[in-house]
């Protein structure tokens, strides 16, 4: 039941986003009322052996604020695999090993600790 709203593919990194959204969220004219309960998939064109977690196309979750939701995340025990030293994205590694993104809602200017934060593993 979930409908595309917008699909981006990006030739010189050989992969397509899907952006997917519940009917109710979805204008009659195919319009999105609201890009933040969106579901992201990624495709990638070329094969790709994936392991340690590292699982491209993966689920990607916009939030209001990065710095707040990696804080209290990581408050939690979850593993912040890469911070979101940009302002913009970050990737977080969950209970059963696989990463998940998180992507600001917009753009924040870099913040410390995690601007100079480094990563944890793979991402």
């Amino acid at each position: 039941g979930l409908k595309e709203v917008r699909r981006m593919d990006h030739e010189q990194g050989r992969f397509t986003l899907v952006f997917l959204a519940a009917p109710g969220d979805v204008t009659e004219e195919g319009d999105v009322t609201d890009m933040r309960p969106c579901l992201e998939l990624t495709y990638n064109w070329d094969p790709e052996d994936y392991s340690g977690g590292r699982n491209f196309g993966h689920l990607a979750y916009r939030v209001d604020d990065i710095y707040a939701a990696c804080e209290r995340l990581q408050a939690g025990g979850v593993t912040i695999n890469r911070p979101p030293r940009d302002g913009r994205m970050a990737f977080i590694r969950s209970p059963d090993g696989i990463s998940v993104e998180l992507l600001q809602d917009g753009q924040l200017p870099p913040q410390e600790p995690w601007a100079s934060m480094p990563n944890t593993g793979v991402w």
